[in-house]
């Protein structure tokens, strides 16, 4: 399993050209073994939308619905767990929550975390693809 930042899962369920073609060999090869998205990533597409800051081609709840039954995908929930690793995250990481959620599920599932983020990429605590 991997997980998928949010921008990453935005542009493969829009099959968006920002997504380059390595990041969709790797979505396609774990398509199997589990595609993971925090359920955090469920709300910050939601308020990119409300903000005026992402355009999505249909109405959010249903984009929301295709997305989450896109092949592969298994929504992770937000658990005591993750919510207190994100809180202690070695090093120094941003301020910014959703992406230390991301950051924390993918260090408590001991899976990679597929992302263009630099600020997450720099970050030496989480293993990146």
């Amino acid at each position: 399993m991997i997980l998928l930042d949010t921008h990453i899962w935005v542009w493969w369920v829009d099959d968006n050209q920002q997504l380059t073609d390595s990041h969709r060999q790797l979505i396609r090869a774990n398509e199997r073994s589990g595609l993971g998205v925090s359920a955090i990533s469920c709300w910050e597409i939601a308020k990119l939308v409300e903000y005026g800051r992402l355009q999505l081609a249909c109405p959010i709840e249903e984009w929301m619905v295709q997305a989450v039954a896109h092949p592969g995908v298994e929504l992770i929930a937000l658990t005591p767990q993750i919510a207190v690793e994100s809180t202690k995250l070695p090093g120094d990481f941003h301020r910014d929550p959703a992406d230390q959620i991301i950051v924390a599920t993918a260090r408590v599932y001991a899976i990679p975390l597929l992302t263009i983020d630099r600020r997450i990429v720099q970050y030496p605590h989480v293993r990146t693809l």
